[in-house]
């Protein structure tokens, strides 16, 4: 035993110590995938872990999907394991997210859904027993951009001012393979400048300034923001012998994990190797505190929320049932009007066949006192 360890009462092995809580208990990750269909979030999902998660979705029910005019939220889990370590993976997608030509509040029902995941947690959380809290709250959500010339559309980037406040938001440009170096270098330069002049709030990570390794990793990863990826679950053999995920032109082969041709290895790298638990970490200590604040200003102990999102799905079928309950009410007051209209009737018949019958009566008792005076006449 050296001098350092009779000196030492423990408390440098904390690190240690948590090292082996976490090794022991895994960890639970919730990633959003968010952006319109075709922009290939289903392939980098499974890019992303090397194995398939997600399936990719057939024509037919694609085709459907777009029938149904609406905003979906579909939930993949997986249980992942490395090196003995266990992650509980779930994937949110949001198939129907601005694929029609009128997309006006196309947000909402993710951003509702977001919400939900927090309200769900608060109210566990109120519970007495806690032991069985489902935790879905959503710790990054990945909004997918068209590659397109004049920046950012309308609709992207009021979808992102809304959903930063409530998640932690990391832009990524889809298909980044059909820019060129000069052209996409412009690109990410006017979506920076688009999201800092609108105050959009992307998740960037914390420096580490007493790791100088950690922090050019760090400072690396911040620099390629807004990631621009290119995915792909082929494997591809390149002119020089090696084994590589990447899509194969004519012109030559864009290798997925080549920080020459595209940012996935640093938005990897973000997601997994560098800042896992600190998006965790941020959701729990800021994002979902924000929230339980704003809440708990404007609510009770054991209120109900305030509904102040309405899905635009709901909205129509909502319509069509005041419509029709509305056509049925009238359809129903005229049967009635017509009903009382008959009972009318039958009551002024039946008092005209009264009338008619007292007359009748009448009659009869004049008949009756004049013959009883003729007979008593008679009789004298």
């Amino acid at each position: 035993m050296n001098e350092d360890e009779i000196l030492s009462v423990g408390i440098a092995d904390l690190p240690n110590q948590r090292h082996k809580i976490v090794s022991r208990n895994g960890a639970a990750l919730t990633l959003m995938l968010c952006g319109e269909s075709g922009l290939g979030k289903t392939t980098f999902c499974n890019t992303l872990f090397s194995t398939s998660i997600k399936p990719h979705m057939d024509i037919e029910t694609r085709r459907s999907k777009h029938m149904e005019k609406s905003v979906e939220i579909e939930i993949t889990k997986a249980e992942l394991e490395e090196k003995n370590f266990h992650l509980r993976l779930t994937m949110i997608d949001t198939p129907g997210f601005g694929d029609f030509i009128n997309n006006t509040g196309c947000w909402e029902s993710i951003l509702e859904f977001i919400e939900d995941q927090h309200e769900s947690y608060m109210r566990q959380d109120q519970q007495p027993d806690r032991t069985k809290i489902i935790d879905m709250r959503i710790h990054a959500c990945l909004y997918f951009l068209r590659p397109v010339r004049n920046g950012l559309r309308p609709m992207d980037l009021e979808a992102m001012k809304r959903l930063c406040k409530r998640v932690n938001l990391i832009p990524v440009i889809a298909k980044s393979d059909m820019y060129t170096r000069r052209d996409l270098a412009m690109y990410k330069t006017r979506i920076a400048q688009v999201l800092d002049y609108h105050q959009v709030n992307i998740y960037k990570p914390s420096i580490d300034e007493g790791d100088p390794v950690f922090q050019r990793q760090i400072q690396g990863i911040i620099s390629a923001m807004p990631f621009a990826i290119v995915s792909s679950e082929d494997d591809i053999r390149t002119t020089d012998g090696r084994v590589v995920k990447g899509r194969k032109y004519p012109w030559g082969i864009v290798e997925v994990e080549s920080e020459e041709h595209c940012d996935f290895k640093q938005l990897r790298n973000l997601l997994i190797r560098s800042c896992m638990l600190d998006l965790i970490q941020r959701t729990e200590d800021i994002i979902y505190e924000e929230y339980r604040q704003e809440q708990m200003q404007v609510r009770q102990y054991g209120e109900p929320k305030l509904r102040t999102i309405d899905n635009t799905k709901f909205k129509e079928e909502e319509e069509n049932l005041r419509r029709r309950f509305t056509e049925q009410v009238r359809q129903e007051e005229a049967r009635f009007r017509q009903w009382e209209q008959r009972l009318i009737a039958e009551r002024d018949n039946l008092n005209k066949d009264l009338e008619a019958q007292h007359v009748q009566i009448k009659q009869l008792e004049l008949e009756i006192e004049r013959l009883k005076l003729n007979s008593s006449s008679r009789k004298r």
